[in-house]
């Protein structure tokens, strides 16, 4: 009986819990999924000739075309931040 009684105020107290925050948990989700796409295209910027490097060795493609992937895709990172 002990154990139930551990359990039941345990689900109340996450029903409150989530009653309160539930309307602060859609921002704090996009803040996070936001601050990754930028914290990526920011590294991105930083860490550029090691990023063309990489995929010009791993995709063989050439410096030209491995500088435009990288590039396509910073704009990708920073883009899904506006």
């Amino acid at each position: 009986m002990g154990q139930n009684d551990l359990m039941g105020t345990a689900e109340d107290f996450a029903d409150q819990f989530l009653r309160v925050t539930k309307q602060y948990l859609p921002h704090v989700a996009r803040l996070c999924l936001i601050s990754t796409f930028l914290e990526d295209g920011i590294r991105m910027w930083f860490q550029w000739s090691e990023q063309r490097d990489y995929i010009d060795t791993t995709w063989s493609c050439g410096y030209l075309l491995a500088s435009s992937f990288v590039f396509l895709n910073l704009l990708g990172q920073l883009n899904n931040c506006l």
